[in-house]
């Protein structure tokens, strides 16, 4: 998983509420196990027509916004279905953190295993982050994970709370896998001993 320490990057505004899973990748994109080539279909039904063209008022598809690393969002974020399509479709299309009052439980635990950074702030904060977002290509906004800080375009900062031990992980790039093979040399001992002890278990 790729480290998370740093991101400045344009912040992309979603002022919707109850944004869910299916809406962030619809169901027919779900039949794949690879984690790339989701992000041409992230908010498909918003971004898309029936024609398959894209909409040019959704935001992701202004000019100033295509190349947004930071989603300034509503209140339940992620909420529906736990599908976990829908970080990696936002990963894929290059979101890196995502700021929002608050976030449903299992989209928000899957985002830290994938490498996004979710961020619930008061309301306030995140009015004043989407005031920023608004400003287009102007909207450059720096997310220190370290310092638990983010920068908006004017110089001011916010303070976001985060867990210890998730914030670790992120810092570190440990996914689930990576914080298993960290105790590598103590599987490997207890294998070896296993097979010294009962060896019938590996014929």
């Amino acid at each position: 998983m790729e480290k998370f320490t740093t991101l400045t990057g344009v912040a992309a505004p979603l002022p919707m509420i109850n944004v869910d899973t299916d809406m962030i990748i619809p169901k027919q994109f779900l039949k794949t196990i690879r984690r790339s080539g989701l992000g041409g279909s992230l908010f498909y039904e918003l971004r898309y027509g029936d024609d398959g063209a894209e909409k040019p008022e959704f935001v992701l598809n202004q000019p100033a916004y295509r190349q947004a690393t930071i989603l300034v969002t509503g209140d339940n974020f992620g909420c529906g279905s736990s599908r976990e399509h829908a970080p990696w479709a936002l990963l894929d299309y290059g979101i890196r953190c995502i700021i929002a009052p608050s976030f449903a439980d299992i989209f928000y635990n899957n985002c830290f295993k994938n490498g996004i950074l979710p961020i619930a702030l008061p309301q306030s904060d995140v009015d004043k982050l989407m005031d920023d977002a608004e400003r287009g290509a102007n909207a450059t906004v720096t997310v220190d994970l370290e310092s638990q800080t983010i920068r908006g375009p004017d110089g001011g900062t916010l303070h976001f709370d985060i867990d210890p031990f998730r914030k670790h992980c992120l810092l570190n790039g440990l996914d689930d896998i990576g914080l298993t093979m960290q105790k590598a040399p103590r599987i490997d001992d207890f294998e070896a001993r296993q097979r010294a002890e009962v060896p019938w278990l590996y014929r």
